[in-house]
């Protein structure tokens, strides 16, 4: 007789994501995510597949609700200029209670050379963030907030490019203040 599960799947891949995302793929071992994840081996086997499998569908799940949160956030503010703002903090400082940085950020650095599965994931995560600055831009443009005088897809590559870097400093010692004074330079070029 087959045994039901005694877990919610989300939130044990919740429990593997942040652990990954703290801890990296490679220092991650298989045991850390059993004690972690709370759950048997056999059923994190079961459920999720090997390591490698278990790191992809976390990535998935960092991805989905990273993405929801932002473009919740976006449609919310006021204007172009606030969604920036709104961008620029969570690139700061993330959500609460979760390792800094980015696991999207953190899996390109560690692995994207040397598993493609990995470089797809986070291309295709790059290229949504991307896509999602492009979108306040161009309504920054149209509201006349924000200069038209630079191609709109070349802004929100560099707008990026800059979010990547803040996620990466923010993993090191460096003030946050700095990082803030990054964040608003990065806006304020972009003033009409």
């Amino acid at each position: 007789m087959a045994r039901s599960k005694e877990f919610e799947e989300n939130v044990v891949l919740d429990k593997a994501m942040k652990l990954f995302w703290e801890q990296g793929y490679e220092k991650t071992s298989m045991t850390d995510l059993v004690e972690h994840m709370g759950i048997h081996r056999r059923s994190l086997y079961d459920t999720f597949g090997d390591k490698h499998t278990l790191f992809l569908k976390a990535m998935d799940r960092f991805r989905d609700k990273v993405s929801a949160e932002l473009t919740g956030e976006v449609k919310r503010s006021k204007n172009a200029a606030e969604a920036l703002q709104f961008i620029f903090s969570f690139m700061i400082y993330g959500e609460e209670n979760s390792p800094s940085g980015c696991l999207m950020v953190n899996s390109a650095v560690e692995l994207a050379m040397r598993d493609a599965d990995v470089d797809s994931k986070s291309t295709e995560s790059f290229t949504l963030s991307e896509q999602l600055l492009k979108d306040i831009i161009l309504w920054g443009q149209e509201e006349g907030e924000f200069t038209s005088e630079y191609d709109t897809g070349e802004l929100a590559e560099h707008l990026h490019t800059v979010c990547v870097g803040l996620r990466v400093m923010t993993r090191t010692s460096i003030p946050k203040e700095k990082l803030h004074r990054i964040a608003n330079l990065s806006i304020k070029l972009l003033d009409k």
